[in-house]
Order: C-alpha cells, then sequence, then structure tokens
C-alpha cells in the first residue's frame, strides 16, 4: 500500500525524562497504517501541555501508542489500511492521534481524522484536533454549557481557553477568562470574552460574582487546580458545573465539601488521551456536525501564537512552559 514512501522517517524522540533539551530529532521506521488507519504526511504538529508531561517522564504514552509525542496532526493521506472507507489517498485532514505526531508520517484510525476546513492552512488545521476536542467533550457534554449560561475559563489565552471562548460566545453564553497579564485579557476580550479577570491583580471569585450580581457563574473550566479547586467552588452558581481538566498547581487540595451540596454542585473532569477509539469516533463526528461549519464559515478560528521547525521542538517546548504564548505553537514541517 505504502511502497514508493521511505522506509524511515525523521521524528522528534524523547532521549530521555527532563527538560525541553531531551527532545532529539531521530531516524526511525516509518509507520504501517493497520486495520481502519490511513497513513499521513504530517505537514503540521500542534504542540500541548500533555506533550511537556510527557517529555518529563509523568504522562506515559497509552498501550499501543508510539513513544514519539504529539497529539494533533494535519497533512496529507499518503496510504490506507485495510478496511478503510472515510479517506482516500490525497485527501487533506487533520487527526486526533495518541501520540506520534511530531514525525514526517503518522498513522492514526480514520474516524478521529476531520477534513481540514475550508481557507485553513495546514498549521491552523494541525491546531484543531487536540482543542476541540478536549473544550467540547469538557465544556458542552460533561458541562453541559447552554445559550443564556455563564461561563468561566481559567488560563484563557492558552489553546484551550481561546478555543473554549470562542465556542461558548458562538453557543450563546456569556463568557468570562481569567489570565495572566494586561495583554493577554485583551487577547480573551477580543476573541468573544465579556470580561477578562488578571489573576495577578484581581480576585475572580469577587469579580465573577460582581459580573453575575452575586449568582456566581454555571460552567467553569479549569486547569490550574490547586487552591483554585476551592475558590471554583465559591465562585460557582446554584447548580453549577466545574469541569476540570489540568493541575497546573496541582491535584491535591482541601476543600469544604458543604457548598457543594448547598448549591447542588457538580464537580467533573477527564482525560482525552486513554480514552477508546469509539469514544473518541464520537466526538470526531459531534465536531464535524456542530463546529466544522463554524471553521468553514471562519465564525471561529484557532489563534496561532508561533510556529517551530520540527528540529526545533525544543524552542517550542520552552515557549510553553515559559506561558508567555497567546493561543497555539504549532511544528511544522
Amino acid at each position: 500500500m505504502s511502497s514508493t514512501l521511505p522506509a524511515t522517517m525523521t521524528a522528534i524522540a524523547i532521549s530521555k525524562p527532563g527538560g525541553p533539551e531531551v527532545l532529539v530529532p531521530r531516524e526511525i521506521a516509518r509507520p504501517e497504517p493497520a486495520l481502519g488507519e490511513i497513513l499521513v504526511r504530517v505537514e503540521a504538529a500542534g504542540v500541548n501541555r500533555p506533550d511537556t508531561i510527557q517529555r518529563m517522564g509523568l504522562y506515559p504514552a497509552p498501550p499501543g501508542a508510539p513513544e514519539t509525542p504529539g497529539l494533533e496532526i494535519a497533512g496529507e493521506v499518503v496510504a490506507i489500511g485495510a478496511g478503510v472507507t472515510a479517506w482516500k489517498v490525497g485527501e487533506r485532514v487533520c487527526a486526533l492521534v495518541g501520540g506520534g505526531g511530531y514525525a514526517q508520517y503518522c498513522t492514526v484510525h480514520e474516524s478521529h481524522a476531520l477534513p481540514i476546513p475550508k481557507g485553513f492552512s495546514a498549521i491552523e488545521a494541525a491546531a484543531l484536533p487536540e482543542t476541540f476536542f478536549t473544550v467540547w467533550t469538557n465544556v458542552f457534554e460533561r458541562g453541559a454549557l447552554k445559550g443564556g449560561e455563564t461561563f468561566l475559563v481559567h488560563g484563557g489565552s492558552s489553546g484551550i481557553g481561546t478555543t473554549a471562548i470562542q465556542l461558548a460566545h458562538v453557543f450563546g453564553a456569556r463568557v468570562f477568562a481569567t489570565a495572566g497579564s494586561a495583554e493577554k485579557c485583551a487577547a480573551c476580550l477580543d476573541l468573544g470574552a465579556e470580561a477578562a479577570i488578571n489573576y495577578r491583580e484581581q480576585d475572580f471569585v469577587a469579580e465573577v460574582k460582581k459580573l453575575t450580581g452575586n449568582r456566581g457563574v454555571d460552567v467553569i473550566l479549569d486547569m490550574v487546580g490547586g487552591d483554585y479547586i476551592a475558590r471554583n467552588i465559591q465562585a460557582a452558581a446554584q447548580d453549577g458545573r466545574i469541569v476540570q481538566i489540568a493541575f497546573l498547581n496541582g491535584s491535591v487540595a482541601e476543600i469544604n465539601f458543604m457548598p457543594m451540596m448547598l448549591k447542588r454542585l457538580t464537580l467533573t473532569g477527564s482525560t482525552l488521551r486513554p480514552r477508546s477509539i469509539e469514544e473518541k469516533a464520537a466526538l470526531a463526528r459531534v465536531l464535524r456536525e456542530k463546529v466544522w461549519p463554524l471553521l468553514d464559515t471562519g465564525r471561529v478560528r484557532p489563534r496561532i501564537d508561533a510556529t517551530f521547525p520540527l528540529a526545533e521542538a525544543s524552542k517550542a517546548h520552552e515557549l510553553m512552559e515559559k506561558s508567555s504564548h497567546i493561543g497555539k505553537i504549532v511544528l511544522t514541517l
């Protein structure tokens, strides 16, 4: 099926657990698409926080996934495995992958790929899958955000945050965001947030209470953890939903659960990478139906902060860990 393609490829290896400098280009065997898989010649690959945690040795690849980091790609289908019906050689896709994205070629289950939206570059398309899958499943499925409700996203200037702001706004919610600088707050407002709270200067609990007439917010998306866990409970409205997707400040907290009972709160959370093929396929279908039309018409668009050549993946990780970026960081091939 792929005999005309090179037998080897360049991929980024994690030479040992550690800092960004442990990411090194290596020549490895090119993967072959298995049953139900397509092989994509990668043109761009998104960089995500889980990649940096994997690099440190704290987030191993799930069983069967490549050791090469990278959870989202965009490029051209160059070979198809047995049983594939959704894609043909030559079509251009972006895709959610369990690993292996930082490479010249990557295999992906056919049901986890989506068409590159109209007018999108490969760089923009590579910024979509991990982020949009994560936001959709957590904000709209677990958090059940509806039009007319209030929504608070922490880390509003991150890849997840910039996506969550746009989608929540487009679907009719009142959106608030926290961010760590005046520039980042301005970016959040530009993307559709009604208010952006500089967490270095303001108490987000007090601010959202002011913004909502002391009611609190219906849905909170949090990747900070630590002391934010208890503060989110304070900031939540009656019947509020708090969704946890990461713990930049730690996953252990001492919490008074009485407000959770009195407000009838839902505390939930999820991870995306270990989910089954079927669960990810279901997410891809709902995104194609509900979100891809918004991308095709330009109503929602990823914000790209910086791009780096594949060989400079270590520089991309350095930038991500400085947390100075606004939007997505993407590797180009």
